[in-house]
């Protein structure tokens, strides 16, 4: 599916739909009214005006049965940068650890604007009845989202964000969405899947095709990539260790 962008020289990026969006803006209405379940995640909206705003529409209460239109402000996505800033390297690990960075961060200014967002446990069967849980679909939608932001505020170099990609599509009790990312240098996709931690944590990292394959994140060869530090800056300081490598 091809999103479509409108770039207004340096000042205005606005994506999907722009015109219904920004006329929803401008009268303090949301940016997606629609509601209601849906069996795939949906395309990201969001604006980012020439202050640095951003109004983005995020999901959750699974399948994207709730909507919700929040704004981060320019303070807050200065914090963001900052944050992504620790993990300046031009490596293939050091990059992967800024996309989680970015995601843990913008999905914490989610939760901030939105508490309910919380309540979100991680794996469906912990949570099943708690508003503001979030299934494979709502983290699918939303990390898609914040990865286009991301790019478009120049904090993903070296990536593209591509569409969500699906596994076991026929299969009720074992279908399963993720984001994706492309190295450019490489070619290679990644996904970036949020749904096995809560809300507001380091999402998992690892090639699609691996993903596909339904190899584990936390196991060999990539539980070095996605684990959980102390600080911030034990993520992106290289620690020594050997070059990743994937298949």
């Amino acid at each position: 599916m091809v999103f479509s962008h409108a770039l207004i020289g340096f000042f205005a990026i606005f994506v999907s739909h722009t015109s219904s969006v920004d006329a929803a803006l401008s009268s303090g209405r949301s940016i997606d009214d629609s509601q209601g379940s849906v069996s795939s995640p949906l395309p990201p909206k969001y604006v980012i005006d020439q202050y640095g705003y951003v109004t983005l529409r995020i999901c959750y209460n699974w399948s994207c049965a709730r909507r919700e239109t929040m704004t981060f402000t320019p303070d807050d996505m200065d914090l963001l940068r900052s944050r992504m800033a620790l993990c300046p390297g031009s490596s293939l690990e050091d990059r992967l650890q800024r996309v989680r960075i970015g995601i843990w961060q913008l999905e914490s200014l989610a939760q901030k604007y939105q508490p309910v967002l919380a309540n979100d446990q991680a794996i469906n069967k912990y949570e099943s009845g708690l508003i503001g849980r979030m299934d494979c679909v709502d983290n699918a939608s939303n990390t898609t989202t914040y990865l286009q932001i991301l790019r478009d505020i120049g904090e993903l170099p070296g990536w593209t964000v591509s569409t969500p990609e699906v596994r076991d599509r026929f299969n009720l009790r074992g279908v399963h969405w993720t984001a994706v990312i492309t190295d450019k240098e490489s070619g290679q996709d990644w996904s970036v899947d949020s749904w096995f931690r809560r809300n507001g944590h380091l999402p998992l990292v690892m090639p699609l095709q691996s993903w596909i394959d339904e190899k584990k994140a936390w196991e060999p060869p990539f539980e070095r990539i996605n684990f959980i530090p102390e600080s911030i800056h034990e993520l992106c300081t290289s620690r020594q260790s050997p070059a990743l490598m994937v298949d």
